[in-house]
């Protein structure tokens, strides 16, 4: 298991900072209010700085989420929106103050690039969850629900309903993974996660359907899959077909790239690019159970 940031108490303070693409302030007011709501502070960045279709220019990102990890008066840092734009940033985030005053950082979709390098570089968990962009009011209240218990280190095992494309089995392993079309820009970097022994989660939005299926053989041929314990798939979200089909459907072309492999397989997990986008632990320890009545997955303390 990886190093687990402090849970957070009342009066700690929450940063919110915007890596990607720009969000404006009443797209983050529900959010605030809710963690408000649990007697924690919040100080935001520079959220509505504008650069084409940034927030701010590569520079101004950066500055911003640095500050954010260096105070060591926050003790978690919620990035506001994916879009892109994270990635332009790792090779110039200094680690060195989170590595020494560990604490949250959450997100994902375009911000698993900087859960990788937590992952890689200093070996510290990080939630997989969702973000005040995706937070407005009603629009997912069990997301927000569960990315709020677990920055209070409150942790419930998962029961998700079978699918007919599952593969039973168990599995335990570090959980890692987030966005597909972030983790595959990232083979063949240092910023690349190592799967072996690992229970890998993956999801996407908004992606043509052979590009898709490009992606995974890119996993398979790299060897990201080959020594798997265990594969979550959460949402495959808004997919996309040419004129000519493809042939299959997001879950069939993954389907159908495992197949050589032995490990089980739990399809149709809540996370992702949809609701309810549940909160991930990822550098945590899991178990995963997935039998013909549907799967299950807990945390190993």
């Amino acid at each position: 298991m990886m190093q687990l940031p402090p849970y957070l108490g009342k009066g700690d303070r929450i940063g919110i900072t915007a890596p990607a693409r720009w969000v404006e302030e009443k797209d983050l007011n529900h959010f605030i209010r809710a963690v408000e709501g649990q007697g924690w502070e919040v100080r935001t960045g520079r959220i509505q700085t504008r650069h084409h279709q940034f927030a701010g220019s590569d520079g101004e990102r950066l500055a911003d989420l640095q500050a954010m990890l260096d105070d060591p008066e926050i003790k978690a840092v919620i990035c506001a929106r994916g879009g892109y734009g994270t990635g332009r940033l790792l090779d110039r985030v200094d680690l060195n103050a989170l590595a020494s005053r560990p604490k949250w950082i959450a997100g994902f979709s375009d911000v698993t690039a900087l859960h990788c390098l937590i992952l890689m570089k200093i070996g510290m968990a990080v939630l997989h969850s969702p973000m005040p962009y995706t937070l407005g009011e009603g629009k997912d209240e069990a997301g927000l629900s569960s990315l709020i218990r677990a920055l209070r280190g409150e942790f419930t095992d998962y029961e998700i309903p079978p699918h007919p494309l599952n593969r039973n089995g168990n599995a335990q392993g570090l959980l890692l993974g987030g966005n597909l079309s972030v983790l595959f820009s990232l083979t063949g970097t240092s910023f690349q996660i190592p799967t072996r022994g690992a229970v890998l989660f993956l999801e996407d939005v908004d992606e043509y359907l052979y590009h898709l299926d490009r992606m995974m053989l890119n996993l398979r041929m790299s060897g990201m899959l080959k020594n798997l314990n265990g594969l979550i798939i959460g949402g495959m979200t808004d997919m996309h077909d040419n004129e000519v089909p493809f042939g299959k459907n997001a879950y069939g072309i993954i389907r159908d790239t495992v197949e050589p492999y032995g490990f089980p397989v739990c399809f149709g997990f809540p996370a992702g690019h949809q609701v309810p986008n549940l909160t991930l632990v990822l550098g945590r320890e899991v178990h995963l159970e997935v039998e013909p009545g549907g799967c299950r997955m807990n945390y190993i303390e």
